[in-house]
C-alpha cells in the first residue's frame, strides 16, 4: 500500500504542478505577455480565459481516459495522463509571445491548456481509484487521502519555483525567460512520475470485474443513461471546493499583486504557508473520514468554507501578507475538511464497471463551475472600490449548492464506521 500510495500521490503532485504552474502564470504575466493589445483588466481576464479551458477538458479527459480505465485497466491510464500533461506543460514554457508570432501565440496557449486540463482529467480518478480499491476496509479513507496531497505538493513546487525565480531574477528578467523555467521543468518531473508508475499492479476490483467478464462496453454511455443524476449530483458536490480553492490560490494572487500592490514574492509566500497548513492536514482528514464518515465531514467542510470565505477576503483586503496567510490556511482547512475524503467517497458511490469513467466525470465536470469559472467571475466582481464582498457572496452561494448536492447524495458508510463497501451507490 505505501509503495502504491506514494506512486499515486507523486503522479497527482507532478499533474497538479503542472496545472498550478499555469494558473500562477496566468495570475502573474501571461496577460500582457500574450495578449497586450488589452487593457491590464481585460489582458488577466484573458488569461484567466486560457485557464479555463483546461476546466473545460478536464471532463472530456476523464470521459476518454476513464473509458480505458474501466475497459482496459486504472494503470495505464495513470501512465497515459501523466505523459500527457507534462509534455503538454513543457511545451508551454517555448511558445513565442505575441510580440513574435502574433495571435498564434495566445492560440497555441490555449491548444496547450486544453491538452493539459485532458491529461488531468484522467489522472484524479485513476490516482484515486488505484489506492482506494487497494486500500484495506476500516483505512480507505486514510490511504485514499493520499493522492488529495497531490495538489498542495504540486502548488508548493511550482509556486516555489516561482517564488524563487521571481526574487533572484528582475522584474524584465522573470518576464523574458524567467516564467518558463516551472514549464521547463516539468518534463523532468514527468519523468519522474513515469518512473514510479511503470511497476504498479493493477487494482483487485478491476481485476476481478475482468475475470468475471462485467466489463462494461461504453462505460458512458451507460453511466450517463443509467446514474446521470448521480453524476450531477456528484459534479455539484464539489463544485464548491473548487471555487474556494481557486479563489484562494489564484484569484486572490491576482488581486493583491496588480489591486493591493503586494510584492508577488511576498503573495506567494503567503499563501504557500496556507497550502502547507491544507497538505499537512490532509492525512489527518482522511483518517476522521474512516471514523466518523465521509459524508457528514464533506456536509461540515463545505460550510465552514462558505461561511469562512468572507473572513478570508477581509483579511486579504488589508494587503497585509501574515493576515492573507493566516486567511487562506483557515479557508483552506475548511475546505481539505470536504475534499479530502472525496478520494474515498466519490469512488464508493460508483460500481467498479463504471468506477473510472463515473468518479473522474462527475469530479471534474464539478470543476467547471467551480474551478473555470470562478477567477474570471471574481475579477469582475472585484472591480469596484473597497472590499470585495462580492467575490466572498459568489463562492458562497456555490458553497450553498454544493451543500445541497451532498445532502441529496447517498452516505456510503452503510456497514459502520470505515466501512464503505465500494460496491457503487444506487441511480
Amino acid at each position: 500500500m505505501g509503495r502504491i500510495a506514494a506512486a499515486s500521490a507523486a503522479g497527482t503532485a507532478i499533474e497538479f504542478y503542472d496545472f498550478f504552474a499555469y494558473g500562477t502564470a496566468a495570475a502573474l504575466v501571461l496577460g500582457p505577455l500574450f495578449f497586450p493589445d488589452f487593457s491590464a483588466m481585460a489582458g488577466t481576464l484573458a488569461a484567466f480565459g486560457t485557464f479555463g479551458v483546461g476546466f473545460v477538458a478536464r471532463p472530456l479527459g476523464s470521459m476518454l481516459f476513464g473509458h480505458f480505465g474501466d475497459r482496459l485497466g486504472r494503470r495505464p491510464v495513470l501512465v497515459a495522463s501523466l505523459m500527457l500533461t507534462g509534455l503538454a506543460t513543457a511545451a508551454v514554457g517555448f511558445v513565442p509571445t505575441y510580440d513574435r508570432i502574433g495571435a498564434a501565440a495566445p492560440a497555441i496557449l490555449i491548444a496547450l491548456r486544453f491538452l493539459q486540463g485532458l491529461g488531468l482529467g484522467g489522472e484524479w480518478g485513476g490516482a484515486v481509484l488505484l489506492t482506494a480499491e487497494h486500500a484495506p476496509r476500516g483505512r480507505r479513507g486514510l490511504w485514499a487521502s493520499l493522492p488529495q496531497t497531490g495538489p498542495a505538493v504540486g502548488f508548493v513546487l511550482a509556486n516555489g519555483i516561482m517564488l524563487v525565480l521571481s526574487g533572484w531574477l528582475t522584474d524584465a528578467q522573470f518576464r523574458d525567460w524567467g516564467w518558463r523555467v516551472p514549464f521547463w521543468a516539468a518534463g523532468v518531473l514527468a519523468l519522474g512520475g513515469l518512473w514510479l508508475r511503470a511497476a504498479l499492479p493493477e487494482s483487485p476490483d478491476f481485476a476481478a470485474a475482468a475475470e468475471r467478464g462485467q466489463l462494461a462496453r461504453l462505460p458512458l454511455g451507460e453511466l450517463l443513461r443509467d446514474h446521470w443524476r448521480l453524476v450531477l449530483l456528484t459534479a455539484g458536490a464539489v463544485a464548491g471546493g473548487y471555487a474556494v480553492f481557486y479563489t484562494v490560490t489564484t484569484w486572490s494572487l491576482s488581486y493583491a499583486t496588480e489591486r493591493l500592490g503586494m510584492d508577488r514574492t511576498v503573495a506567494l509566500g503567503a499563501l504557500m504557508a496556507g497550502v502547507v497548513v491544507k497538505g499537512a492536514a490532509t492525512p489527518f482528514v482522511g483518517l476522521l473520514g474512516d471514523r466518523l464518515g465521509r459524508r457528514p465531514l464533506a456536509l461540515a467542510g463545505t460550510a465552514a468554507a462558505g461561511v469562512g470565505i468572507f473572513p478570508f477576503i477581509w483579511l486579504l483586503a488589508t494587503g497585509s501578507a501574515p493576515a492573507m496567510a493566516l486567511g487562506a490556511a483557515l479557508e483552506l482547512l475548511a475546505f481539505i475538511t470536504a475534499f479530502g475524503v472525496l478520494g474515498a467517497y466519490v469512488p464508493e458511490l460508483y460500481e467498479p464497471r463504471l468506477r473510472c469513467t463515473g468518479a473522474g466525470f462527475g469530479y471534474n465536470l464539478g470543476g467547471i463551475l467551480g474551478g473555470a469559472l470562478t477567477p474570471l467571475a471574481a475579477t469582475r466582481l472585484a472591480q469596484g472600490e473597497g472590499t470585495p464582498w462580492a467575490v466572498a457572496a459568489y463562492v458562497a452561494m456555490i458553497a450553498l449548492l454544493s451543500l445541497a448536492c451532498f445532502a441529496g447524495l447517498p452516505d456510503t458508510m452503510t456497514g459502520g464506521a470505515g466501512e464503505g463497501d465500494l460496491v457503487g451507490a444506487p441511480a
